[in-house]
């Protein structure tokens, strides 16, 4: 009974996956930074408490180079929690570990219907029936969406990897929609909207009145300062033409 009592307790491991923004650097390096700053200078916080992966992927440095660069994203307070593509001659115990097997997005079975079922079936027991003279038109994949029927306060962050993020209200300065579809917000969006994060470049913004701090589709983004004048207060409709942000009004 004693020995039953002593025994530790085992350990809990469990596989979980969490939403990472990744930056990819440039050389030179000090280029980079640069603008790194000037993006977070013109949208504070956009860094904070965020966890970042630094692709490396292809760069042709060495490993004092990378430690050099980590250095100053820590100095920015950009805190990386993993290399991406890092030649093992570049890794060490005194740098993040290296990450493997990211992927832009999640993996989506396409659901079997009733109706192909039945069609397996039919061929199975008649296969002396003539062959179809039209292919069947392809079954859309259903992208799943999540609908947020209140508004997001300052501070608050709204994560939805899968797909499109409706809000029914407003998005306030300091609060963060990130989506892996489109973003559509039944209000003013002063915070930031990130659509397309798992490299969805058709993805769209679609808000009732733009204010936003900052938008972005499939990485490449907008800060308010960058938003044509004419637009701010009005419904938008945004879109990434090529690897161009574009915004036209509603209606």
């Amino acid at each position: 009974m004693t020995d039953v009592l002593t025994q530790p307790r085992p350990i809990r491991l469990k596989g979980r996956s969490f939403l990472a923004l990744s930056l990819t650097p440039e050389l030179p390096f000090e280029d980079w930074l640069a603008r790194l700053d000037d993006l977070a200078r013109r949208s504070a916080g956009f860094f904070l408490r965020r966890p970042v992966i630094l692709d490396v992927e292809g760069l042709d440095i060495d490993r004092q180079q990378l430690r050099d660069l980590v250095g100053e994203l820590s100095v920015r307070n950009v805190r990386v929690m993993g290399l991406e593509g890092a030649r093992s001659a570049l890794l060490g115990p005194d740098l993040p570990p290296a990450m493997t097997d990211g992927r832009p997005a999640a993996d989506i079975e396409a659901p079997v219907s009733d109706q192909a079922d039945r069609s397996q079936h039919v061929e199975a027991v008649a296969p002396s029936s003539p062959p179809p003279t039209q292919a069947p038109a392809p079954q859309a994949s259903v992208m799943p969406s999540m609908v947020v029927n209140r508004p997001v306060r300052s501070g608050q962050s709204i994560f939805f990897p899968e797909g499109d993020v409706t809000i029914v209200g407003s998005v306030a300065s300091g609060a963060e929609i990130v989506a892996g579809g489109s973003i559509h917000v039944y209000g003013p969006l002063r915070g930031r909207a990130m659509a397309g994060t798992t490299g969805n470049a058709s993805a769209r913004i679609f808000c009732r009145k733009l204010e936003a701090e900052l938008i972005a589709i499939d990485g490449f983004y907008k800060t308010a300062d960058d938003l044509e004048p004419d637009l701010r207060g009005k419904p938008v409709q945004i879109w990434l033409d090529g690897e161009t942000i574009k915004a036209a009004t509603l209606g």
